[in-house]
């Protein structure tokens, strides 16, 4: 069994994205978005995504709708959707999402947007394969 305090684990990690967990299926990851930073504007084409805000307030852009997100705001983006999450806040937009199927190498950890970015062009942030 694996089991976290999730806010917390959350709030703990400095890291732009750090994988927790990843099954055949799904993928539990935490980000930190630090004020004025964003995800980027990304579409996932076969993968659902579910992200659950835990502390600081941002904007969620899917599909062209807009919506501000607070703490224990959740946001639903279904695959093939067009999404972006900003930080609009003075504090470090902190979340966690869960990815169905993965999406990330399997314990990945990246400190910075820019190192993420970097590993997924590179190829070393690939999913787990079946």
């Amino acid at each position: 069994m694996e089991h976290w305090t999730i806010a917390t684990a959350a709030q703990e990690s400095p890291d732009f994205r750090r994988v927790l967990w990843t099954g055949e299926h799904t993928q539990l990851v935490i980000m930190t978005i630090p004020p004025g930073g964003e995800i980027g504007e990304e579409v996932h084409e076969d993968i659902d995504q579910i992200l659950t805000f835990v502390s600081g307030t941002g904007k969620a852009i899917v599909s062209g709708q807009q919506r501000n997100v607070a703490q224990g705001d959740l946001v639903v983006v279904p695959a093939g959707r067009t999404h972006n999450f900003v930080n609009t806040g003075e504090n470090p937009l902190i979340l966690y999402t869960v990815y169905g199927p993965p999406e990330h190498a399997e314990g990945a950890v990246h400190r910075t947007k820019e190192e993420a970015d970097a590993a997924e062009e590179s190829g070393q942030d690939e999913p787990p394969t079946a």
